[in-house]
């Protein structure tokens, strides 16, 4: 095994909300390109991988010179996947990137692997909430973290939930308190990812339909860095037309997140 640190791309063809939206095409290229070619561009220096579950989405990669790992199409998560996809790369570490994130930031990338080499077996991104709405809604999933920038509990619930005020909340109250979004970006190293495959999906994990509280689950402590730097994430049909807008300059600073 390699000390080498890469990124893998998760990639299923499977969608429940947006069928087969990796394929989908913007502007002439499907979505899965573009999120490819930004990452290209955006982080050069760490070697990059798809690791996918059909020759479809494998097809237009490789076209334009992307490396791909086959994987099984019944993974639970995105990181059992990257972790099956690793038993052959055979990285020191792994950065994994949404494969539905066609604006991931080359800073964000190089945060992960910074944090990852402060101890943790995995690491993680969050960005401030900066709307009510937002807060409140059960898709933006939020973290709390530690004052040693640990994360203590990932939840699509409002956490921290403010006793004195309940959900009489606003803007305000968002902006000026702990509230952190989880952005759906992850470092881990390969030690990590060999156990993570091994573990029962657990009882938070299945409630909540977060793979990262399986990690907290088993006592895997899991760093978190936060960024101000926006991210849309293609979810829905309607989230197209928001990448669009961004790609023309118009674009509105969104909060958007799937997990």
């Amino acid at each position: 095994m390699s000390d080498a640190t890469v990124i893998v791309v998760p990639a299923r063809l499977a969608s429940q909300r947006f069928p087969e939206k990796l394929l989908h095409p913007i502007r002439g290229k499907p979505l899965l390109l573009w999120t490819a070619e930004r990452i290209r561009a955006e982080a050069p220096q760490f070697p990059l991988y798809f690791a996918v579950d059909d020759e479809r989405l494998a097809a237009p990669l490789r076209a334009m010179g992307f490396a791909c790992v086959m994987t099984r199409a019944d993974h639970a998560s995105g990181t059992d996947r990257i972790a099956e996809a690793n038993a052959a790369i055979q990285a020191g570490a792994v950065i994994n990137v949404q494969a539905d994130e066609p604006l991931v930031t080359g800073k964000q990338i190089r945060d992960l692997a910074r944090l990852l080499g402060g101890g943790a077996a995995m690491a993680t991104l969050a960005t401030r909430f900066t709307s009510r709405e937002a807060f409140l809604n059960p898709n933006q999933v939020k973290v709390v973290i530690s004052q040693h920038g640990r994360a203590l509990y990932f939840s699509r619930g409002p956490i921290p939930f403010d006793r004195d005020r309940g959900t009489a909340i606003d803007d305000d109250w968002v902006r000026s308190n702990d509230c952190y979004r989880h952005l759906g970006m992850y470092a881990y190293d390969a030690a990590f990812l060999r156990s993570f495959t091994s573990l029962k999906a657990g009882r938070l994990e299945k409630l909540e339909r977060l793979e990262q509280l399986r990690a907290l689950e088993n006592h895997f402590e899991i760093a978190v860095g936060i960024t101000d730097e926006p991210t849309v994430g293609i979810d829905a049909p309607d989230d197209v037309t928001e990448f669009e807008a961004y790609l023309d300059g118009v674009g509105r600073k969104i909060q958007t997140t799937k997990e």
